[in-house]
C-alpha cells in the first residue's frame, strides 16, 4: 500500500484531483478533510462515552460517508479512537490508519485496519498520510499525522506533549497550510504518583511548534474539558494562544466544532 511521489529534497507530494480540499472541526480533536470522491478523518469523537457533559463542544455525527473513506487515528486511547464514531465512517467499508504498536478495537466487518510505521508515506487515494512521531502523556504508543490532498499539507497533532521530532518533521514535510495542535496543557492525576506537568501542548508550545513547523495557520484543537479533579486544563486557553502568537507571522484560527476552515481567511495577518 505504500507509494511514494517525491519533490524535489526528498518532500512527499499527495496524488491530487485538481479539486479543492475541505477541511471541517468536530468535537475535541477530531477533524475530516473532504475531498469531491473521498473523505478521511482523524481522531473523530461523536459519543459521550470519554467526556461525558465535562466537554463543552457539540458532538457533531459523522454520518454516512460518500465515496471512499478513512480514518486515521493518533492512538488508542477512548477519546482519540471512538468505536462508534469510527463504525459510523467506515460501516460500508474503508481503512483504518493507526500507529506500530496500537491495536484500536472493535472494528466494523468490512473495514480493513494496518498499522502504519513512522515517516512512511501510506497512499489512501488521492490523500498520502505519513505518520510522524509524537510523545504520549502516559507514555502510550501514539503517532501525529501529515496529511496531503488536493494541493495542500496539514498536521494533526493528536495530543502530544513536547518533543524534539519537531524540527525534522519540519524540514520534511513543512510548510504547512494549517496544523490542528492540542492547547489545553493538562496536568493528569489519574496515575500516582501525580507528575504534576503538562501532559499535553500548552498553548506557547503549540505556537512553538506551528513556527518549527512552517504552519501558516494554527487550528487549536482538544481543549474546552472543565470540572474534573483529576484533569485540569490551563486557563483561557485560546487567549494564551493568542497571546503567544502575538508579533509572529503564525494566524490563530479557533474553529467551533462543525466549522470548515476558510483557507482565506488570516493569511495576510499576524494574530
Amino acid at each position: 500500500m505504500l507509494a511514494l511521489n517525491l519533490l524535489p529534497g526528498g518532500r512527499v507530494r499527495a496524488a491530487t484531483t485538481g479539486e479543492g480540499l475541505r477541511v471541517q472541526r468536530l468535537a475535541w480533536a477530531g477533524i475530516r478533510l473532504r475531498l469531491p470522491q473521498a473523505s478521511l478523518l482523524i481522531d473523530p469523537l461523536a459519543s459521550t462515552g470519554a467526556w461525558g457533559d465535562k466537554l463543552a463542544d457539540p458532538l457533531i455525527p459523522v454520518g454516512a460517508i460518500e465515496g471512499n473513506a478513512y480514518v486515521l487515528v493518533t492512538h488508542a486511547h477512548g477519546d482519540h479512537f471512538d468505536a462508534a464514531a469510527v463504525a459510523d465512517a467506515l460501516g460500508q467499508g474503508g481503512v483504518l490508519l493507526h500507529p506500530v504498536g496500537s491495536n484500536p478495537r472493535p472494528l466494523p466487518e468490512a473495514a480493513r485496519a494496518w498499522p502504519a510505521p513512522a515517516w512512511e508515506p501510506q497512499l489512501l487515494g488521492d490523500f498520502t498520510a505519513t505518520a510522524v512521531p509524537a510523545s504520549d502523556g502516559y507514555g502510550d504508543p501514539q503517532m501525529s499525522w501529515v496529511v496531503s490532498a488536493g494541493g495542500r499539507r496539514v498536521f494533526h497533532g493528536g495530543d502530544t506533549l513536547w518533543h524534539g521530532h519537531w524540527w525534522r518533521i519540519g524540514r520534511q514535510y513543512g510548510p504547512f497550510d494549517a496544523a490542528f495542535l492540542p492547547v489545553n496543557g493538562a496536568r493528569f492525576g489519574w496515575r500516582k504518583p501525580a507528575g504534576g506537568q503538562p501532559g499535553v501542548l500548552t498553548p506557547e508550545q503549540a505556537v512553538a511548534a506551528a513556527t518549527i513547523l512552517g504552519a501558516r495557520r494554527l487550528v487549536p484543537i482538544h481543549y474546552g474539558v472543565s470540572g474534573m479533579d483529576e484533569y485540569v486544563e490551563v486557563e483561557d486557553p485560546i487567549g494564551r494562544l493568542r497571546e503567544a502568537a502575538r508579533g509572529t507571522a503564525l494566524t490563530v484560527l479557533p474553529l467551533a466544532p462543525g466549522d470548515w476552515l476558510d483557507w482565506d481567511a488570516g493569511v495576510d495577518a499576524a494574530s
